[in-house]
């Protein structure tokens, strides 16, 4: 059965006044005191409920408590057994939970719970729910401004060891022998002895990493064809094409060997296997990147300002988008999603920084159409010794008005994305840069011809040059700083798990993390959320937050009004 407490009620006496005033004080202006506050009641438990049943069943553990649990596990990046021991004896994690009560229906959490309700959010996607949900929260509540955000990525590595082509496919080998023998015995005893004795345990599967670099090819060619072997073998054999490790022996069977006929298998060459291979086994998600290496990677999308350094009172900075990816993917395609997400929170940015691999021109004009002005480099570079289409001097009407020596063209046309600027034949035929310049020769004048494409390339490519885009893109920079104090408070580049599903929920639920972290500073030096009016003129709220001797004074003066209309009724 489902249960929740109510957390928008108050109490009648305060639980924590045995604290003193100087370490509840503590405790207030600590993350469980932003917890309690901002978090708690903005936790998205419509979106669990449904996984539960209303009416039968033994009572859930109070679903505001569980589900903040998990938040405060991947925040301060914990095991599940640390994460017991600080649900049952934190009393910071008491009070940001409102866990009142001493005894184990309240203070206790079994890992077995903490293992099922985090299968639920990442199996369901709820764990983006919650990071938007309380974010776009939080953006409201402390009036962050949106407008000026910058966009970058890290790289993710699970819990999974790093193996090369030897080591992928006689692992995968292993891994389908194992499992044929517990789930299809019969099917197990049809394989050669021979076979199952070089892949029998882990003592035989070293010898394949301790070859010789002369002798691997050989090796190599030996396990490609116990791999096409079994491939071939059960192929046809419905109850194993079932199997999870049959589908991956499939699959390293396609990317790492060519099969010509129906007998002949040849490892493929190194540099023919795509980077979204089976890195290994036991991780089928993860990719591989040839800059950053094997694993995962992450976009991470935060809010900025221009004046953090001289206001120390500046709103704080928020991660508003994060989306996890498999390394192989490119920045290229990432920036738009991150764009079209923000837009549906209205929370869409109106300058973003970014790399130059996010800044390509496709990118660049669809995010004009959103109003985002995306702030980013250029990609390649131009050779010193050559004249190009950015030493003309170019109109902000896209007229070209004069070449580099000065001369200005006799006309230009333009034909739908085509342009073409004609030049007098006297003025180039003299030119001493004439071969450096990528005007060319014709019948009757000289031409330059570029597209639109390539015009708007050359008038970004100026710009950057100048004083106003040195001083704008400066601010990107920071976003490292951001991707350090991730890693660093939270560990979430060296993660305890492996899967998509699973890398996506600790990635999410720890940049929220971050957000909470951020929000206690910024309340310490002096921030204030803004307060909603219903806040403000509940008198309940005043009764609640009253101390003990105010509430005392409130009944004792309301029965001495209730005693003197009993004299006046008496007379």
């Amino acid at each position: 059965m489902i249960n929740i407490k109510d957390h928008k009620t108050g109490y009648l006496w305060d639980h924590w006044e045995y604290l003193g005033e100087k370490r509840r004080k503590l405790l207030e202006e600590s993350w469980a005191g932003a917890f309690r506050k901002h978090i708690l009641l903005q936790l998205p438990i419509d979106n669990v409920i449904p996984f539960f049943s209303k009416d039968q069943g033994r009572p859930t553990k109070e679903l505001y408590s569980l589900i903040g649990a998990l938040v405060l596990q991947q925040m301060h990046d914990l095991t599940d057994k640390e994460t017991v021991d600080q649900f049952s004896f934190n009393v910071q994690w008491h009070y940001a939970l409102d866990i009142t009560g001493t005894e184990d229906s309240e203070a206790y959490i079994c890992p077995k719970t903490l293992w099922s309700a985090r299968n639920i959010i990442a199996e369901n996607n709820i764990d983006e729910i919650f990071f938007k949900t309380i974010t776009d929260h939080l953006i409201e509540v402390f009036n962050v401004d949106t407008s000026k955000q910058r966009l970058d990525s890290v790289h993710i590595q699970s819990n999974m060891r790093h193996l090369g082509r030897i080591r992928i496919i006689t692992a995968s080998i292993k891994s389908f022998i194992e499992n044929l023998k517990r789930q299809h015995p019969e099917q197990y005893k049809d394989l050669s002895e021979e076979l199952k004795g070089r892949y029998k345990n882990d003592n035989a599967l070293s010898i394949f990493s301790l070859v010789k670099p002369s002798e691997s090819s050989k090796t190599l060619e030996q396990i490609s064809q116990d791999l096409f072997t079994l491939c071939q073998q059960f192929k046809d054999n419905n109850l194993i094409l079932k199997m999870s490790s049959f589908g991956s022996l499939l699959r390293v069977l396609r990317e790492q060997c060519d099969v010509t006929g129906n007998e002949t298998v040849t490892p493929k060459a190194a540099k023919k296997i795509t980077s979204d291979s089976l890195q290994n086994p036991s991780d089928p998600d993860a990719t591989y990147d040839a800059h950053k290496g094997k694993g995962y990677q992450f976009q991470v999308q935060e809010t900025y300002s221009e004046h953090d350094d001289e206001n120390k009172n500046e709103t704080p900075r928020l991660i508003t988008h994060i989306e996890v990816e498999q390394a192989h993917k490119s920045d290229a395609n990432a920036l738009m999603p991150a764009v079209d997400d923000t837009k549906e929170r209205n929370i869409t940015p109106k300058v973003l920084l970014a790399d130059s691999l996010y800044g390509g021109d496709e990118n660049v004009e669809r995010a004009k159409l959103d109003g985002v002005d995306v702030v980013s480099p250029t990609m390649g570079k131009e050779s010193q010794n050559d004249i190009h289409l950015t030493d003309f001097e170019i109109a902000k009407n896209s007229v070209v008005v004069k070449c580099p020596e000065g001369h200005k063209p006799v006309n230009q046309k333009k034909k739908k994305t085509r342009n073409i600027v004609l030049f007098s034949i006297e003025h180039c035929s003299n030119c001493s840069r004439c071969s450096q310049c990528p005007v060319k020769e014709g019948k009757k004048y000289y031409y330059l011809r570029f597209d639109d494409k390539e015009l708007r390339l050359a008038i970004r490519r100026k710009l950057e040059k100048s004083d106003f885009f040195k001083d704008r893109y400066r601010y990107r920079s920071g976003v490292e700083a951001t991707m350090s104090e991730y890693d660093r408070l939270t560990g979430v580049k060296h993660l305890r798990i492996r899967g998509f599903k699973a890398v996506r929920f600790c990635a999410t639920i720890k940049a929220l993390g971050i957000n909470i972290f951020r929000i206690t500073a910024a309340v310490k030096v002096g921030v204030q959320a803004i307060q909603t009016e219903n806040m403000q003129k509940s008198p309940i709220k005043t009764l609640i937050s009253a101390s003990k001797k105010q509430i005392a004074s409130f009944f004792l003066d309301f029965k001495d009004k209730l005693d003197c209309n009993e004299k006046m009724l008496v007379a």
